[in-house]
Parts: C-alpha cells; sequence; structure tokens
C-alpha cells in the first residue's frame, strides 16, 4: 500500500463491478458504503437537494468545507435526487436498475410512501440488495420512533457498564454505535451478495443499529440467563482480571496496562518489584486478581508514578508485559507503528488540497483497497451519472424545474 492512497492499484480491487447507491445519512449507512468504496465498489451518494447528508456540516470545517464529510464521502459520486417528487422516483428506479446494492436509513415506511419501497425496487431489478439501516429494525413497538447511535449506546448496556462505579452512566465521545452498525451493515451487504451469487436473487437487509453493539458487548445475556449476573460500572477495572487499568507516569502522562494472560501478570508484578504477590493463592485467576485490585493497582501505579511514560513502555517491553500508552490524536499521528502500517494515509482534495485521514481498513495482499478521491462537493456528479444513465439535457432541465434535482 502506498503512502499516498490515492495512487492507482496495481490490480483490480475486489469489488470493482460492483455499484451501489447510498441513500443514507448519519452515519452508520454512509460508513458501510465507504468501506464498500474504499475496495472498488462504485458508490453514487444520493442527496436532497436542500437537505444534504448532515455530516458534511458536523465537527470542524476548513474555508467552510466539512473535514468529516472528506472522510465518509471519500470514493463516491456525489448527486441530488428529491425521491419524495415523480421524477426524483423515476431517475431513482433508472437508477436502481442498474445497482447491485441500495442503503437507506430512513423510518420504516418512508420509502413504501414514495413507492420506492422493497416491491418497486425489486420489480426494477430483481438482483437488487436493499440494506435497511434503522436505529430500532423494521418492525417491533419502536420501529417508528426516531432514533441515534446514542440511544442504542444507553439501550444495549454499553453505558450502563461505562464509567466510574460512583459516576453517572457514560456515553462515547464519538459514534460508536454507528460505527459498529456500519461495520456490520458492510458484511451483511457482502453476505447477501455472496447468497446472491448462488440464487441469482437479491433481498433484504434489516439492520437495527441497537442489535450490533450488543453483539460486540460479549456475553452479558448469557451471564443474565444462567446466573442472573448484571455486571456494574467497573471504571478501567476489570472484573476479569487485574492489574488492568491507566497509571499516570512521573512526567503527567498515562499509560494503559493489560494483564489477561496469567504469564504477563506474572512479568508486570515481577517488572515493579512484588514477585511475592505472585505466590498469593488467589493470584491463580483472573477473577482473584481482579478481587484483590487495590493491591496490585498500587504495586503496578506508585512503580510507574516514579518513571517517565520513555522509561515505562522501555521496560515493560524489555519483560514482554502488555502496554500501551494513552495518545491522543497528536500522538496518533506520530505513532511508529500506525506509520509502519500506514494506518494514517494523505489523499489530494482539490478543493483542500492534501488530506490526512484513515486509510482503509485492512490490507489484501493481491487487491488491496485505495482511496480514489475524497468527499466530493454536494451534487458535484449529478449530470454526469444520470447523463451516464440516459437522460438528455431536456429530461435534466425538467428534473431540475420540477425540483427533483
Amino acid at each position: 500500500m502506498s503512502t499516498s492512497a490515492t495512487h492507482p492499484v496495481s490490480s483490480p480491487q475486489p469489488l470493482a463491478g460492483l455499484r451501489v447507491l447510498d441513500l443514507a445519512t448519519l452515519f452508520a449507512g454512509p460508513m458501510a458504503a465507504t468501506l464498500l468504496g474504499d475496495f472498488g465498489a462504485e458508490v453514487i451518494k444520493v442527496e436532497h437537494p436542500d437537505r444534504p447528508d448532515p455530516s458534511r456540516g458536523h465537527g470542524p470545517a476548513k474555508h467552510g468545507v466539512g473535514l468529516w464529510w472528506k472522510v465518509l464521502g471519500r470514493n463516491k459520486r456525489a448527486i441530488t435526487l428529491d425521491l419524495s417528487r415523480p421524477g426524483g422516483r423515476a431517475a431513482l428506479l433508472r437508477l436502481a436498475a442498474t445497482a447491485d446494492v441500495v442503503i437507506e436509513n430512513f423510518r420504516p415506511g418512508t420509502l413504501e410512501k414514495w413507492e420506492l419501497g422493497w416491491t418497486e425496487l425489486s420489480a426494477a431489478n430483481p438482483r437488487l440488495i436493499l440494506a435497511r439501516v434503522t436505529a430500532f429494525g423494521q418492525f417491533g413497538p419502536y420501529a417508528h420512533r426516531p432514533g441515534f447511535g446514542t440511544l442504542a449506546e444507553a439501550m444495549s448496556g454499553f453505558a450502563a457498564l461505562t464509567g466510574e462505579p460512583d459516576a453517572p452512566p457514560t456515553l462515547p465521545p464519538f459514534g460508536l454505535a454507528d460505527s459498529v452498525a456500519g461495520l456490520a451493515t458492510a458484511y451483511a451487504v457482502l453476505t447477501a451478495l455472496a447468497a446472491r451469487g448462488r440464487t441469482g436473487e437479491g433481498q433484504v437487509v434489516d439492520m437495527a443499529i441497537i442489535e450490533p453493539i450488543l453483539a460486540v458487548l460479549g456475553p452479558h445475556p448469557t451471564w443474565y440467563d444462567q446466573l442472573g449476573h448484571v455486571q456494574e460500572r467497573t471504571g478501567n477495572r476489570s472484573a476479569n482480571n487485574a492489574p488492568r487499568n491507566t497509571y499516570r507516569t512521573a512526567d503527567g502522562l498515562w499509560v494503559a496496562v493489560s494483564t489477561s494472560a496469567q504469564s504477563v501478570a506474572e512479568r508486570v508484578m515481577r517488572l515493579v518489584g512484588r514477585p511475592e504477590l505472585i505466590e498469593e493463592p488467589w493470584f491463580t485467576t483472573g477473577a482473584g486478581r481482579a478481587a484483590h485490585a487495590d493491591v496490585l493497582d498500587e504495586a503496578v501505579g506508585s512503580w510507574i508514578a516514579s518513571r517517565t511514560r520513555d522509561e515505562v513502555l522501555a521496560a515493560f517491553e524489555k519483560a514482554e508485559a502488555a502496554v500501551a500508552p494513552v495518545q491522543d490524536v497528536r500522538d496518533v499521528m506520530a505513532d511508529p507503528q500506525y506509520r509502519a502500517l500506514k494506518t494514517i494515509t494523505t489523499v489530494d482534495d482539490p478543493e483542500l488540497g492534501p488530506l490526512r485521514m484513515q486509510n482503509v481498513l485492512f490490507r489484501l495482499s493481491s487487491t488491496p483497497g485505495a482511496i480514489r478521491w475524497a468527499g466530493r462537493p454536494h451534487g458535484a456528479d449529478t449530470d454526469a451519472v444520470l447523463t451516464e444513465l440516459g437522460l438528455t439535457p431536456a429530461e435534466l432541465r425538467a428534473l431540475r424545474e420540477e425540483g427533483a434535482l
């Protein structure tokens, strides 16, 4: 993978030839489309003419250009269509007839109200995959409620588990549930495409944002079902092992230590000069160590507090004990491991010049992904895409007069 992800790749990308219509906004559906586009899918972003994807205005902007959109909108051609108007509906159906995937996140029933539901889309293209991404899914008592990832983080149990024991439940300062759902939606789409390869038929993906985040929380439902066990908030500590925490170094920085493996826990105790703790009967299990976290935190924390972060990291590495610096984005951009992996890449953008952003999600040895361009201006590709579809200049003018573009 090159240091600049806008360099052409030497072999066809694995999803080349796949056409995806991204009708979604904020953030799970668009992220799924981005992930597909990173590996060669042709993604056409469809936005309302007057109400573009709100991610264009989220967070800091430079020269009036939203920077989040540059990442979320990468590898997408941007067009405008008002799907509630007859001309917009007709154009979308023509596009769907040429597409493999449609990703949408309107409230259940909205596409049907515009006569663009599964009945109409599958009639236009029986091989189409329709991915429907909503907060609560397509049915059930909450299906028609408005919802965002924040509600999923609360409903799933994530917030109840997060934070200090005597502090309020804590929500993440970023779109965690949306991002997990975006990853899950990309996986679901590829699974449906694999099925289509055998059956020749498309199908509907029903993705509820409240579900993937619950899946990644682990065995909590099973613990409760079998034992009545409800995990409480433990801050940075774990109920399953110790020491496991963040610790402040002598130069005012922070490191995180994990001892999920017994051998690593023993190495840490020897490193910090407390080998006698290894001989304690409770030290032989993760749960036993977790029950004595105060003792272990004091031993590790006092040793770390007397050394600089660089000294701590070097000593842990020499001892083959698990540690990492607590990094902010400045550290991430300079981190030698991220640099080696080329996790942050540079994309040349006509509006803003060179932009650094996260690279594609994983490396393939033979058919790597690539960022071909950053997020495009609102509607920048409308005429080009619709002309390729066969619309004439007169038809484009008529759509504009109707307000459909």
